[in-house]
């Protein structure tokens, strides 16, 4: 039990990792207007006025995230290894939903964000548990 709980959070630093280095990239890709952020409205104005293009590159990082922190889970957990890489994508989408919550997105995204991250996660546990079958 304590090897999966550290598997499902060792899954969700790699989903961190994946999610910021996509975010570094994606800054490179589109970046941001000029001026600096000085309040949360300078933020939810930039993310309102985001390209479509942009959208959907944090929309891959949450999905990406999803899929690589749920292998990692299950890689690392002994017992419970689809169950460790779906708590990952659990936990993505709560933080969707707070990302949501707290910044206008267009509902698409909101939705993709909603309803992606679990089944990835659950394929990247999947392909773990395949792997690691007992022989019959």
């Amino acid at each position: 039990m304590i090897r999966t709980i550290f598997s499902v959070m060792a899954g969700m630093l790699v989903a961190m990792m994946l999610m910021l280095g996509l975010e570094f990239l994606g800054s490179w890709l589109f970046p941001l207007p000029g001026g600096q952020l000085t309040s949360e409205a300078d933020l939810a104005e930039i993310v309102a006025n985001a390209s479509t293009g942009k959208l959907a590159w944090v929309l891959l990082g949450w999905l990406v995230a999803a899929f690589g922190g749920g292998w990692v889970a299950a890689k690392l957990a002994r017992v419970h290894r689809v169950g460790a890489a779906v708590a990952v994508g659990v936990l993505i989408v709560l933080g969707v939903l707070l990302n949501a919550w707290l910044l206008p997105h267009p509902l698409w995204m909101s939705l993709l964000g909603v309803l992606g991250p679990v089944p990835l996660a659950w394929t990247g546990g999947r392909l773990v548990a395949r792997r690691h079958a007992p022989a019959r």
